[in-house]
């Protein structure tokens, strides 16, 4: 089979695709053809070094695929041979094959596309989880979205306001904030030209937002937490602006708001049953048109280095997808 590997931590130019040998499943697992896997922001670091985990050289990066079902271990009973699954791993992703547990895979809905099931896992997964077990968000309340044109950004946007929110989406152009006005935004923030504080001010008049969602980390992450109401979560989700904030304690005292840690892998690993409720939840809100990814581009396995660089430059609306049948 073919994979894209990363034999030397580097940036996206340094991986390589080989022909390398075909994977057999363990009596727990499940081997998947895999017809498209999803691109995300921890694809760039890992391939760095700078992820929590650091596999072994050499390795392929991609934590989310779809696909079929190939071959079965001994042990396996919920799972059979020609279903259509989405998989979520650490690493493993950027091949045309992929041998996982059969606990982390997850049928896809006969209305959704192998494209879109590649980009909806992890994004989603990690938002509801964010939303619904972390923050406990409820209906009324008003979200403001830091990098809301991004993968897990737009499916806040879409998740806020299936959940009954008033949501405020906050990115840095005109472009990204139209996209995010089309997945349902209430309002808009650029926070490249506005002042990210007097915007909230105006939108809540003066009241704050009951819960921040903040993918980016920098320097708009205190700024954020300074408008928060009173009993408000900040949900500490990810850093893709490089820079880990350091926020000061005093305000989360006086704002008697709490500061909410979001780690969806280690979720899915400790709380399985309520993520795999969590997942047939997302899926029935994908059926019921609720939900849906936003897929900026779809590149062949051999173009992973291209869609990673992309990310990294942040020229992404929604999520990037890579195919092994282009």
């Amino acid at each position: 089979m073919k994979a894209m590997l990363c034999k030397e931590f580097g940036l996206p130019e340094s991986l390589v695709l080989e022909e390398v040998d075909g994977l057999a499943p363990g009596p727990k697992e499940v081997l998947i053809s895999v017809k498209a896997c999803g691109v995300n922001f921890p694809d760039t670091l890992i391939i760095q070094g700078k992820y929590q985990y650091k596999p072994d050289l050499p390795f392929s990066p991609g934590g989310e695929v779809s696909g079929v079902v190939k071959q079965i271990g001994s042990e396996v009973s919920g799972v059979n041979v020609g279903d259509r699954v989405i998989a979520f791993s650490t690493w493993g992703g950027f091949a045309e094959e992929l041998v996982i547990a059969e606990e982390r895979t997850v049928m896809i809905s006969d209305s959704m596309g192998f494209e879109k099931a590649s980009a909806f896992v992890l994004t989603y997964g990690t938002t509801y989880h964010a939303l619904k077990d972390r923050a406990q968000l409820r209906a009324g309340e008003t979200l403001l979205i830091l990098g809301a044109s991004g993968g897990v950004g737009i499916s806040a946007v879409q998740l806020g306001k299936a959940m009954g929110a008033t949501v405020i989406a906050a990115a840095s152009t005109a472009e990204k904030l139209a996209v995010c006005k089309k997945n349902g935004a209430d309002h808009l923030i650029n926070y490249a030209e506005d002042d990210l504080r007097q915007c909230v001010k105006e939108i809540t008049q003066g009241r704050g937002v009951d819960v921040i969602y903040d993918p980016v980390g920098g320097s708009f992450s205190e700024k954020a937490i300074r408008d928060m109401s009173w009993g408000g979560r900040f949900l500490v989700v990810g850093f893709a602006a490089g820079e880990i904030p350091k926020v000061p304690l005093n305000i989360p005292l006086l704002k008697g708001c709490s500061v909410v840690g979001v780690f969806w892998g280690e979720f899915t690993k400790r709380e399985p049953d309520l993520n795999k409720s969590n997942n047939q939840e997302l899926m029935d809100l994908f059926d019921q048109g609720k939900i849906s990814p936003h897929i900026h581009k779809v590149y062949p396995l051999e173009q992973a280095g291209e869609a990673l660089n992309e990310l990294l430059q942040k020229r992404v609306i929604g999520k990037v997808v890579l195919s092994t049948t282009l």
